[in-house]
């Protein structure tokens, strides 16, 4: 038998309190790492309600900006956005800095990037601090108000933009709509450029959503490659797909987005404190946006005022009429099924007289009287002897080619544009469709110009037929250089369109964006800019915990 160690009931003794220190060690560990992790896990939550009160701040300071170019301020916020508030128990403070004049510049971020613009940088920061903390977090960013030429965009409408075009048709340059985009064709439409709208983008015609237009619709990726709409299976790829974010930058890369891809409106800073179809009208009543007060040469119930170089108005009214500058023109419209009444601007004439507006800007109006149709037409405009754009509130009409001969910087503002042909004759006006047969026939200049209203059933003629026509134009091709421009519905031009006898028949579209106004030397005088404001610099600080 073992005999058992004298000491052997001290050493239990020993090992159970070793282990009972270890593992109270662990315990009080254990605790420790505990009680961090909730201070650690305190303070995040406290990093991230300050740093998202930080971005509130920021972007308060952003919408004031973007707010104060949208309701017509033409220079940067005076003064510029700084203020502090509380969200809770955090106290918020923002101040924005100007970082110096305008420039000129290449816009490289977001969906109008390749366009120049007159660009403002603002650096704005914003500090957000928990009150009894010392958790602070800080944000800067820098934010630039971008003013584009509306020209640059072969096509912008301010309501839906319709296009449904019976013959084929190509559209080159940049397409936007501020509200919805409906796209159809009975041929083929392609665009060859980025394609938006604030609101949403859909395949078919907006006032009849089940009548087949079932010919394709082309769009250019960013590869410069058409991708149809039609989907393999004979659906169409629009907004109304549950993944149309995710499939339509698979398919165009970026090319074509709508609201649902960030897409917002853009603001015309032009207009001040009405409606974009004021800087058409006249410019009494306190109307400052109108044209009028910009114009170098203007025609307003039979007064012609020319402003010469030391910018005070003559009055030239006899030598316009007596010299046959200005004569009067009556023919019978089959869209209004009125006759109409036309002041007739010999542009040949005009441009040798003496009295071509020295800025490029000529204005007409003339009162309407009930029963007939007031308007402008301009005639034998083939040459023009310098950049020019023409504005009326009322309807206008070019007759013959326009700008055609060493082509120069031109624009037609106006309620409603209708284009006569070189073989338009005012005698037959009123005669069955037979007699107004058209020809070949050229207009280079971008337009402003109002549209009717598509309604259930009743559609307006979309963007082929902008510019309105009242021939025959069958077999004929009217040749187009430059940027359409909607914005406003007619207030005075606001017939139906109807297609066939005794309106007109549809001519071949030959039709493109001009080019030249990717150049900031070549666009037309007084041409209205859009505006947008991008953030495009971002940086985020904790100062402390």
């Amino acid at each position: 038998m073992l005999k058992k160690l004298k000491n052997e009931e001290g050493f239990t003794l020993l090992i159970f309190l070793s282990l009972l220190l270890m593992l109270t060690m662990i315990g009080i560990a254990a605790v420790m790492t505990s009680t961090t992790d909730v201070n650690i896990a305190g303070n995040d939550l406290k990093s991230i309600n300050t740093f998202y009160a930080a971005e509130a701040g920021l972007e308060k300071a952003i919408a004031e900006i973007r707010h104060h170019y949208a309701t017509g301020g033409v220079g940067p916020p005076d003064p510029l956005p700084s203020d502090s508030f509380d969200l809770g128990n955090i106290a918020v403070s923002y101040n924005t800095v100007d970082n110096g004049p305008a420039t000129q510049e290449t816009l490289t971020v977001g969906a109008y990037k390749g366009l120049y613009a007159l660009v403002k940088s603002f650096t704005i920061t914003s500090q957000a601090t928990e009150k009894g903390t010392q958790t602070k977090t800080l944000i800067e960013a820098e934010v630039k108000d971008a003013l584009i030429p509306i020209f640059q965009f072969a096509v912008f409408y301010e309501q839906d933009l319709e296009i449904l075009p019976g013959p084929n048709m190509t559209l080159g340059g940049r397409v936007h709509s501020n509200r919805d985009l409906y796209l159809g064709t009975h041929s083929t439409l392609k665009i060859d450029s980025y394609t938006t709208a604030a609101g949403d983008i859909y395949h078919g015609r907006k006032d009849c959503p089940d009548c087949g237009v079932n010919g394709n619709v082309f769009i250019k990726d960013k590869e410069g490659n058409y991708q149809n709409m039609k989907n393999g299976d004979g659906t169409w790829l629009d907004s109304t797909d549950p993944d149309w974010v995710a499939e339509s930058l698979n398919r165009w890369g970026g090319m074509v987005e709508d609201k649902s891809h960030g897409i917002t409106e853009l603001n015309l800073p032009v207009v001040v404190s009405g409606d974009p179809i004021d800087m058409i009208k006249r410019g009494t009543g306190g109307n400052m946006d109108s044209y009028e007060h910009k114009a170098g040469l203007k025609i307003v119930d039979g007064q012609v005022l020319w402003k010469n170089s030391s910018d005070s108005w003559v009055d030239v009214t006899s030598t316009f009429f007596a010299d046959s500058i200005i004569t009067v023109g009556s023919f019978y419209n089959y869209r209004e099924y009125k006759w109409v009444t036309s002041y007739d601007i010999n542009i040949e004439k005009l441009n040798t007289s003496g009295y071509y507006p020295l800025n490029g800007i000529l204005y007409a109006s003339r009162d309407q009287v009930p029963g007939t149709q007031q308007a402008i037409r301009l005639t034998n405009g083939e040459e023009l002897a310098g950049p020019l754009s023409v504005v009326t509130d009322n309807p206008l009409y070019t007759l013959g080619d326009y700008n055609k001969k060493n082509k120069k910087p031109a624009a037609l503002f106006t309620d409603a544009l209708t284009v006569l042909s070189n073989n338009w004759n005012d005698s037959k006006s009123n005669k069955n469709l037979n007699y107004r047969v058209a020809s070949n026939t050229t207009v280079n200049a971008a337009f402003l110009t109002g549209n009717t209203e598509t309604t259930l059933g009743h559609y307006n003629g979309g963007l082929e037929n902008l510019p309105r026509f009242l021939e025959k134009w069958s077999g004929k091709t009217f040749t187009y250089r430059g940027s359409m421009v909607d914005l406003w519905y007619s207030e005075q031009a606001t017939g139906d369109w109807r297609y066939g006898n005794p309106q007109y028949t549809a001519p071949y579209r030959d039709w493109a964006f001009d080019l030249d106004f990717l150049d900031p030397s070549n666009l037309p005088p007084g041409v209205p800019q859009i505006n947008t404001v991008l953030k495009v610099s971002w940086l985020h600080r904790i100062v402390s915990n």
